[in-house]
């Protein structure tokens, strides 16, 4: 097998387990601040837990991006790999919310195995074949997304949400061991330019494509992450009240998982013959129209069909945008590009459910869905208004000095 093959379908096993994991842990710490007795500002200490990560990721991802340009992007893999793996298993462990939180704040500021395995993708893959790699990532990490909840339901419900954390830690070491024994990096050239995070930015905001991009990459963020306050008791709504209710909200929460890891690979290998930029413009109309299309129905299959109908769209936006990072800077500059997207992507995910909060708090929750889908459409505009202009400048240059 080609070293690309094997590198893809090695990273995809990682980053699906990795993303699993993920899912085990994140939608329980709610219902385990209970379980550890944490009755008075439940709230509070929810929101502020799973925005911290999103805080700290933004700062430390264009540090390990730089990181990653001098030593390479499988040690970067494999150091967030044993970072999960010990957060997870010292979750297991913890006794109070602030515990809690600075092992969060350390999972942002330390972790990064999946932007890792993208940045790896990106680099060592042919590029008449990165399209479709990226877009198998990502259904990599959306099918993770969909068991993930599903694992850690059970074994919480079986032995506790301690040992599911820690069930979570040992998935993620397993992975790792994969990445060190059957990923090889080959396209690999370390940058000799003296790690500067504000140099780095200053190269992006030179850099009219890739700024494009990464300004994108916040509005898709914010606009996802706007509606994941309101939407579980929105769909429960919808259902009613009954047990059946319930069940039927966490299947409709995982449809557009479920779409993208049907149809991410078709946009992938479609982005490689027709270019990114109109696969990103397409995912931008439909998930915009997707979205405003929720709103109409007042039952819960209306609205199902039309959460996939969304995903199915909408799972070609943030492939596309890789891509296009991709396409927009030197191999040289690869590891530091995908760390500032990384950031954009963690503001976007800090901002939005707190925007979607409020509003959500204050106006009716179809507000929410019109002012997600307007949005995405309006992102679907710059890019259709920038794109064009600048498709033709996607020439990759060396940096000065490397």
């Amino acid at each position: 097998m080609e070293t690309w093959k094997r590198n893809l379908w090695v990273l995809w096993i990682g980053v699906f387990f990795t993303a699993a994991s993920f899912s085990m842990v994140v939608p329980f710490l709610p219902l385990f601040l209970l379980q550890i007795g944490v009755h008075q500002h439940t709230e509070m200490w929810s929101g502020l837990i799973f925005s911290s990560a999103f805080f700290a990721g933004a700062i430390s991802s264009p540090f390990w991006g730089s990181v990653a340009d001098k030593y390479g992007r499988k040690p970067m893999i494999i150091r967030a790999g044993f970072v999960l793996f010990v957060i997870y298993t010292l979750m297991a462990f913890v006794t109070n919310p602030y515990e809690i939180l600075g092992l969060r704040i350390l999972q942002g500021l330390l972790s990064g195995f999946i932007p890792g395995a993208i940045a790896l993708i990106g680099t060592n893959t042919p590029k008449s074949k990165v399209g479709y790699a990226l877009s198998l990532i990502s259904s990599a990490a959306a099918s993770g997304q969909i068991v993930g909840p599903i694992l850690g339901g059970v074994i919480a419900q079986l032995v506790g949400n301690r040992f599911a954390f820690a069930s979570a830690g040992i998935i993620v070491f397993i992975s790792t061991f994969l990445i060190i024994f059957w990923v090889t990096e080959e396209n690999f050239i370390p940058s000799k330019e003296k790690g500067s995070i504000k140099n780095d930015f200053n190269v992006a905001w030179n850099n009219r494509p890739l700024l494009l991009v990464l300004s994108l990459t916040v509005v898709t963020s914010l606009s996802v992450m706007t509606v994941e306050p309101i939407l579980p008791l929105y769909i429960v709504k919808l259902g009613g009240s009954s047990d059946k209710a319930s069940l039927l909200a966490g299947i409709v929460f995982s449809l557009p998982g479920i779409a993208s890891a049907l149809f991410a690979p078709f946009w992938g290998k479609w982005a490689d013959k027709v270019g990114f930029y109109r696969v990103l413009i397409i995912g931008f109309l439909g998930g915009g129209i997707g979205m405003l299309a929720q709103i109409l129905f007042n039952h819960i299959w209306g609205f199902s069909i039309m959460r996939f109908v969304f995903g199915v769209f909408f799972c070609a936006v943030f492939p596309a945008l890789n891509g296009l990072v991709v396409r927009s800077t030197a191999d040289n500059f690869r590891g530091r590009a995908f760390g500032l997207s990384q950031t954009a992507n963690q503001i976007g995910g800090m901002i939005g459910p707190m925007i979607g909060g409020y509003i959500g708090g204050i106006f009716p929750a179809q507000s929410v869905f019109l002012i997600t889908g307007i949005l995405l459409l309006l992102a679907m505009g710059l890019a259709y208004r920038k794109g064009n202009d600048l498709n033709h400048k996607l020439k990759i240059k060396e940096l000065p000095g490397e």
